[in-house]
């Protein structure tokens, strides 16, 4: 690692980790729980934002992968710093629009805040879903260049709604690997913080690949790692992981969070872009960079 951070590098890979994110969930949301058999029947190889889907959505419209990571967002610009109770207050906010999409655990943990004030869900042996794991851009971006900072933030943002030792340890996982991209360490560097987390936990294990991509954390985090690791670009990394079908919006939001961090802007394919609500566009790239500004790296 070298010891002079590039600055400018890091808000650049910043914004494109949030702006993956996005279009992670906007090309995924069209296929989600639909089997890979079922999308290939439809789709050929599924490698447009095409809209539609279950939910009906509008091409490169969003949902509650990049909505969720937006309100911790949002928080933290709001606050100028952490504020557990500013990201539960957003989720409450969010959750009284009706959005069009929202996980039962997360509904919970968000009705819990809502009704009795409550920040950390108890522990549940049933809440090993990907919902905290899908929100963790905010809380990676703002710890940037302090372990045990995001360690605390990552469980913190999580237990608001899953409150599990693999959903807790995909979590601070996920942040790791996405501060080692946007120092631009190599995938190698990587491979290694994924190895870390198959060691503590084998459940994660994702060689041999065994093509499970639904809402528990351990296919989440098996379907990501396999196609990060094997992709080329930003664009193999993802058109492989929403084939999959399954939880396809939350996979490709995660995967596409790495792969833009890893990629940069310049990885994410034109097109796609242009496909996305602007209005997404706008916020993801503006929140972004105003918080990697306030994270221990930017600020020493």
């Amino acid at each position: 690692m070298p010891h002079l951070l590039d600055h400018h590098d890091i808000r650049s890979r910043a914004r494109a980790a949030f702006i993956g994110l996005a279009v992670g969930d906007a090309l995924g949301a069209p296929v989600e729980f639909m089997t890979a058999g079922e999308i290939r029947s439809k789709h050929g190889v599924l490698r447009e934002i095409v809209g539609g889907g279950w939910l009906q959505l509008k091409p490169g419209q969003v949902t509650d992968d990049t909505e969720m990571s937006l309100c911790v967002a949002r928080a933290i610009v709001a606050a100028g710093g952490w504020s557990l109770r500013g990201i539960a207050e957003e989720f409450a906010g969010w959750l009284r629009t009706k959005p069009v999409d929202v996980g039962d655990t997360c509904r919970r943990g968000i009705r819990n805040f809502m009704l009795k004030g409550i920040l950390e869900t108890p522990f549940n042996q049933w809440d090993a879903g990907n919902g905290a794991a899908m929100r963790m851009l905010p809380a990676a971006l703002y710890t940037l260049g302090d372990d045990d900072l995001l360690q605390r933030c990552a469980l913190e943002q999580a237990r608001i709604t899953h409150n599990h030792p693999l959903s807790d340890a995909t979590c601070i996982t996920l942040g790791r690997i996405v501060h080692l991209a946007l120092q631009g360490a190599s995938k190698n560097r990587l491979r290694r913080e994924a190895d870390l987390l198959v060691a503590t936990h084998p459940t994660f294990s994702f060689t041999p690949y065994r093509g499970l991509a639904t809402g528990y954390v351990a296919d989440t985090v098996q379907t990501v790692f396999h196609h990060f690791f094997q992709g080329r670009s930003f664009e193999e990394c993802l058109v492989g992981t929403v084939n999959q079908g399954g939880d396809a919006d939350t996979t490709g939001a995660i995967c596409g969070m790495i792969a833009g961090a890893y990629y940069g802007m310049e990885g994410i394919p034109q097109r796609w872009l242009k496909r996305m609500v602007r209005r997404t566009m706008d916020e993801t790239a503006e929140v972004s960079q105003r918080i990697i500004e306030l994270s221990p790296a930017l600020r020493k």
